[in-house]
């Protein structure tokens, strides 16, 4: 059901925290899921347009895309299979980009065939970048024209939301993956020292030379080195391979 016009304007300053309220806590609800539930949104707070589809690039090997109706998911997929289209269009030149009327409007031969098709007349991709991410939004009209405003409109402020929000998440992961390796970086060389001086106990040698005889040993066996020093502790030296 679309909102009346008069009620548009006033949900507009509601925009923001409607969508913030829709990606919340990204741990509760699959990523997808909170993509689709904004992309249902936006055609709900733009009058006139029929749907809309969002595509997301965040240096993966997928670009993850929900669409508010199968039809438009496949239109997404011709503009990416064919590099052609308002979609690619919109990205590369990093700028908005409208196809008031389909019907005479040449610019991409396939995604005009395949939009007419489905009796799309009018679309609008919006572009928006951060810190390595691209989002796309792209609303779509039955009739031509009426997206003049569509850069300045909720569609615009619910991107920009969204391209935020899954910057933000890709930091936030990219922050957890750094501690875990951290963590198990000073795990391993915990160990490593545990069994070097165990290492000096058995031989009765220095820090460095016990040092020495592990990397020797993982080198000559092709095993890591906290893998090696794990098993010298937990055997208390009594397994302790021959250099």
């Amino acid at each position: 059901m679309r909102l009346p016009m008069e009620a548009i304007a006033q949900t507009q300053a509601g925009v923001l925290s409607a969508g913030a309220e829709l990606l919340g806590d990204m741990a509760e609800t699959p990523w997808g899921q909170r993509i689709a539930q904004v992309t249902e949104l936006i055609p709900r707070l733009v009058p006139g347009t029929c749907g809309a589809t969002t595509t997301v690039w965040d240096g993966t090997a997928e670009s993850p895309t929900t669409a508010t109706h199968p039809d438009l998911a496949d239109l997404v997929t011709v503009q990416l299979r064919a590099a052609e289209g308002p979609i690619p269009t919109a990205v590369g030149t990093r700028a908005p980009v409208r196809a008031d009327d389909l019907l005479t409007d040449e610019r991409w031969p396939r995604y005009r065939a395949s939009a007419l098709g489905t009796g799309i007349r009018a679309s609008a991709t919006l572009p928006f970048h951060r810190a390595g991410v691209t989002v796309t939004v792209t609303v779509y009209r039955l009739r031509p024209g009426g997206l003049e405003h569509a850069a300045q409109g909720p569609s615009a402020l619910l991107g920009k939301l969204l391209t935020d929000t899954v910057a933000r998440d890709r930091r936030y992961r990219r922050a957890l993956a750094t501690v875990d390796q951290l963590d198990a970086a000073l795990h391993s060389r915990a160990v490593i020292d545990q069994a070097c001086g165990i290492v000096m106990h058995v031989l009765g040698c220095d820090t460095d030379t016990a040092f020495g005889v592990l990397r020797r040993i993982s080198q000559h066996t092709n095993r890591k080195l906290a893998d090696l020093a794990r098993a010298v502790v937990d055997s208390r030296g009594q397994d302790l391979p021959a250099g």
